[in-house]
């Protein structure tokens, strides 16, 4: 499927299923907000990286207006529906000064793939008590997915966007999998580091040499 739609470009990688709150205060997209709000349509959320519009990005509904404050800016909530290809982009859209993009919408699988989820959750949640954080998925094991997972597990925004672009749950699972192998190590020595670090001055009980082995 084809089609044209509002988009607002920001440096940031929204997945499906995500809640994302948003202040708007710039006059494009606030008249974005109210057009999209007013004919309940949903709009698009392209990657910007590198200070250009990748060609990758989410199609999110406004959930709702929660303020609009007395200057115009907005306080609203989306969510994601699904990631959307750019085709075209269109920058001068006549009566708006926002802009827009003609999309496809890749095929994408997003089965349950609940064991896999369980043993990559274990290693995120080992990565979280190292870095003495904790997150509510507010989602058994059984419901998650990698989308729900993919901000908690420390990936760069150029990850997050290589993740946007899998569109198998495996291959989702598989890219976060090795990401937590590669930092776990490095995260870990840190702590070990701060350890050391905290024991300096202490008295030491250590084992000596021993000449006669």
């Amino acid at each position: 499927m084809i089609n044209f739609i509002p988009i607002f470009p920001l440096a940031i990688v929204v997945f499906p299923g995500e809640s994302l709150n948003l202040h708007i205060f710039e006059p494009r997209y606030k008249e974005l907000i109210t057009d999209c709000f007013a004919e309940k349509k949903p709009f698009g959320i392209p990657t910007v990286l590198k200070s250009s519009i990748a060609e990758m990005g989410t199609l999110v509904e406004i959930e709702e207006i929660v303020a609009v404050h007395p200057d115009g800016k907005m306080d609203i909530k989306t969510k994601g529906i699904k990631v959307f290809s750019i085709l075209e982009l269109v920058k001068s859209i006549p009566d708006k000064i926002y802009s827009g993009a003609i999309v496809s919408y890749p095929d994408n699988e997003t089965n349950n793939e609940t064991l896999l989820i369980k043993k990559l959750l274990a290693s995120i949640f080992e990565l979280h008590r190292l870095l003495e954080v904790k997150k509510d998925f507010k989602k058994s094991s059984n419901e998650l997915l990698s989308y729900d997972l993919a901000h908690h597990a420390g990936l760069s925004l150029d990850e997050e966007y290589e993740l946007l672009g899998l569109f198998k749950e495996k291959y989702r699972i598989e890219y976060l999998k090795r990401h937590i192998a590669k930092v776990l190590p490095i995260v870990a020595g840190m702590e070990n580091l701060k350890e050391k670090i905290q024991l300096n001055g202490h008295f030491k009980e250590l084992k000596g040499f021993n000449f006669d082995q």
